[in-house]
């Protein structure tokens, strides 16, 4: 895949990716505090917390996993097999939407 810098498994059966040109763009205008954590989000795509659909769109999902104090959600966007990480962001809380998996404890 054209200069990905990272391609993950995530634990409902799909893959996400996220290219270089696009990670810069995440890191200088969207959440520059990201700078650095491409793997924290990527653990985040494989060993999250929790994985809540999007109210919005039913093929975008929001990977969480606890980032103390905080959550990092990971957002990706599933086409079939495979997606793209559309962002990622510190949060404060879990949003809203349909839980379609939570880790066991």
């Amino acid at each position: 895949m054209e200069d990905t810098i990272f391609e993950v498994n995530t634990p409902l059966g799909f893959s996400v990716h996220c290219t270089r040109k696009y990670w810069k763009f995440i890191i200088e205008h969207k959440h520059p505090i990201l700078c650095g954590k491409e793997q924290e989000v990527e653990r985040t795509l494989a060993d999250p917390d929790e994985v809540r659909r999007s109210r919005k769109d039913y093929n975008v999902l929001l990977f969480y996993r606890n980032w103390s104090p905080r959550w990092l959600c990971a957002v990706a966007k599933q086409e079939d097999t495979s997606g793209f990480l559309i962002t990622a962001y510190p949060a404060n809380v879990i949003k809203i939407g349909d839980l379609l998996w939570k880790k066991s404890k």
